[in-house]
């Protein structure tokens, strides 16, 4: 049985939840519970503080993980991610009062208050800063005022919340993140029960990308619509009853459809229509 450890709480939790649900997997009723079984899929399922479940993973105790990028690579944890999921993104930088820092450069001798002490003392490392990292739980754009630091980095957003403590963002992103699929480094990269679940990821991810597209042409103008309607392999074409038309099918993405119906309809297409996809493997 597959164990994987998904968040219990926080901006990952439901967002999670609600892709496993559409991946088909049965989820938990109540946020009390931390742990359950889903027999028919063999997967349980561990309900963890999200800036544990790299540990886990890490320890081999549990096969797989859902977390943040950003909550992977401050635990230091052995465990690589193997999968983006696209949702909870989001941006770490540094931030300091207006005229006091102008470039990476300038945090040499300086301190930084941060909640993810070991991305930030990574990121220092990495770049031959000499600084001092002191870490906070949450809140860290008051360190500044009370003295604590020089300097902050943390998720920055609108900047919103940077500009009503009287702080600015300082030099270029720390890194991006965005909720990701781990497993322990080293783990067997072809274990049939992972890719099993991973592609169930993946076809939850093409499903809210793409939707599926068809409409009607004339023959003479199959290429130019073809030209619009790739697909992925190549569009579905058939012919119709009146001589002269084919029906064609084909995944376009969501974003695009509008502008791709038309672009359709410009070139003589008719019966243009759009589906939402549930489900797919590619």
């Amino acid at each position: 049985m597959l164990r994987i450890a998904v968040p219990n709480k926080g901006s990952l939790s439901g967002p999670a939840a609600e892709m496993l649900h559409e991946a088909g997997y049965q989820q938990r009723r109540e946020s009390k519970e931390l742990r359950i079984v889903d027999p028919t899929n063999e997967v349980e399922f561990f309900y963890l503080r999200p800036r544990d479940i790299a540990i886990y993973v890490a320890s081999g105790q549990l096969d797989i993980g859902l977390t943040g990028r950003d909550l992977l690579i401050d635990s230091g944890a052995e465990a690589e991610e193997i999968l983006a999921l696209g949702f909870a993104r989001s941006t770490f930088r540094y931030a300091a009062k207006p005229g006091t820092i102008s470039g990476l450069a300038d945090l040499a001798g300086k301190t930084v208050a941060t909640s993810y002490e070991g991305i930030v003392a990574g990121h220092l490392a990495d770049h031959g800063i000499d600084a001092s990292v002191v870490h906070l739980d949450g809140a860290v754009e008051t360190a500044i005022q009370l003295g604590v630091a020089q300097v902050i980095a943390d998720v920055v957003e609108t900047g919103t919340s940077l500009r009503n403590a009287g702080l600015e963002v300082v030099g270029e992103p720390i890194m991006k993140s965005e909720a990701v699929v781990i497993r322990r480094t080293g783990a067997d990269p072809d274990d049939t029960k992972v890719q099993q679940f991973l592609r169930r990821l993946q076809g939850v991810l093409v499903a809210r990308t793409y939707v599926m597209m068809d409409y009607d042409c004339r023959v003479e103008q199959l290429e130019k619509a073809v030209a619009l309607t790739p697909g992925l392999e190549s569009p579905t074409v058939s012919p119709l009853h009146n001589e002269g038309w084919v029906a064609v099918r084909a995944m376009v993405p969501a974003k695009e459809a509008q502008r791709i119906m038309d672009d359709l309809y410009d070139i003589g297409a008719r019966a243009i229509l759009t589906t939402a996809i549930h489900a797919c493997r590619l």
